[in-house]
């Protein structure tokens, strides 16, 4: 960033600014005080921000995450991603219509790829969720993404396991989705499992 990017910070809850690096210089600010420029998606704490732990000699300070995606907002996101991925399954059935004339035959082909679509899905989530993204397509839109317990990026076999423990939460009864709401962290039996988070964007 150079010396002309805006800083906007949170003064006793308050957004106030935008400030340039050289107005922050004269100003009180603290390592745990929240920054923001047009460029982050979210706000940061003045320690996590290279160019403010240079001017006031902060020191980094690594913090678990604390704002958790809620079940309403976790269930929203797969409503999304079945959907999109049933479209995809949908249009590539179509394309089959194409090549098949026969009505029977168009049906046993419909039917015979549904069982896919879970398969498709899981596939699409454990790659998505380990990617730089770190979301599929319907976390991004609620803005969640899938961490590891320190706030950090999974990788691929963390994200393939995760998904496949989701099996321990549908059964028996969906119970260990609904273990979430019990959980301060708002973790579900397979992030349990695979020592994962769901976390939100910060609110200020």
């Amino acid at each position: 960033m150079s010396s002309g990017e805006q800083y906007t910070i949170v003064v006793n809850g308050r957004p106030e600014g935008p400030y340039t690096l050289d107005q922050l210089r004269n100003m009180p600010l603290r390592a745990e005080t929240f920054v923001r420029t047009p460029q982050m998606p979210d706000y940061k704490e003045a320690h996590e921000v290279h160019e403010l732990r240079e001017l006031f000699g902060f020191t980094y300070q690594q913090t678990a995450p604390q704002y958790f995606a809620s079940f309403d907002q976790r269930l929203l996101a797969m409503v999304v991603d079945y959907f999109l991925v049933s479209l995809c399954y949908v249009v590539l059935a179509l394309i089959g219509f194409i090549f098949i004339e026969g009505q029977f035959q168009r049906i046993s082909l419909l039917l015979s790829g549904v069982p896919l679509i879970p398969l498709a899905k899981f596939l699409y989530s454990s790659i998505a969720e380990a990617s730089e993204k770190q979301a599929t397509i319907g976390k991004r839109l609620l803005r969640i993404t899938v961490t590891d317990e320190a706030g950090h990026r999974i990788s691929m076999a963390n994200s393939f396991g995760r998904n496949l423990a989701k099996v321990c939460s549908v059964a028996p009864f969906y119970i260990g989705y609904l273990y979430s709401f019990l959980n301060k962290k708002q973790q579900c039996f397979h992030d349990l499992i695979a020592h994962t988070l769901v976390t939100k964007e910060r609110l200020i």
